[in-house]
C-alpha cells in the first residue's frame, strides 16, 4: 500500500518531542517502563536515552531524527500492519522507518517479550 505524498510530508515534519510523551504514556499504561521504551528506540536507531533527550531538546522533526540514525540491520524484519498500512509495503523510506518505531512501541505496549521485539536474524 502506497502512502500519499501529503501523508509522508506530514510525518516528516512532525516533531519527535511532540510524539514521545504519547509513546511513554502508551507503554506505561500497559505496565511497561520508560527504560524498556529507551531500549527499543536504541535497538532501532542507535540512539541511547541521553541522545534521544538531546534530540527532543533540539525539537527535531522525524525527518531529522531518522536522518542520522543508524537503523538496525534487522529492522527489515519488522512486518505487519500499523495505522492501516502494511509496513513492508510502504515505499517512502522515512515513513517506513517511523512505522517501524510505531510497530515496536505497539508490541512493547501489548506485552510482547523483549527478545521478540528486538528481532534478530534466524
Amino acid at each position: 500500500m502506497s502512502t500519499t505524498s501529503h501523508h509522508d510530508e506530514r510525518i516528516a515534519k512532525m516533531k519527535f518531542a511532540s510524539v514521545y510523551p504519547h509513546y511513554v504514556t502508551k507503554v506505561e499504561k500497559k505496565g511497561r517502563t520508560k527504560e524498556e521504551l529507551s531500549e527499543v528506540i536504541e535497538w532501532l536507531t542507535g540512539y541511547d536515552a541521553e541522545k534521544v533527550n538531546a534530540l527532543m531538546e533540539e525539537n527535531v522533526t522525524f525527518e531529522e531524527f531518522f536522518k542520522n540514525a543508524k537503523l538496525n540491520p534487522n529492522a527489515h524484519l519488522i512486518t505487519g500492519v500499523i495505522c492501516g498500512y502494511r509496513i513492508e509495503d510502504i515505499e517512502n523510506t522515512l515513513t517506513r522507518e517511523v512505522r517501524y518505531l510505531d510497530k515496536l512501541i505497539d508490541e512493547l505496549a501489548r506485552g510482547r517479550k523483549m527478545d521478540k521485539i528486538l528481532r534478530s536474524a534466524k
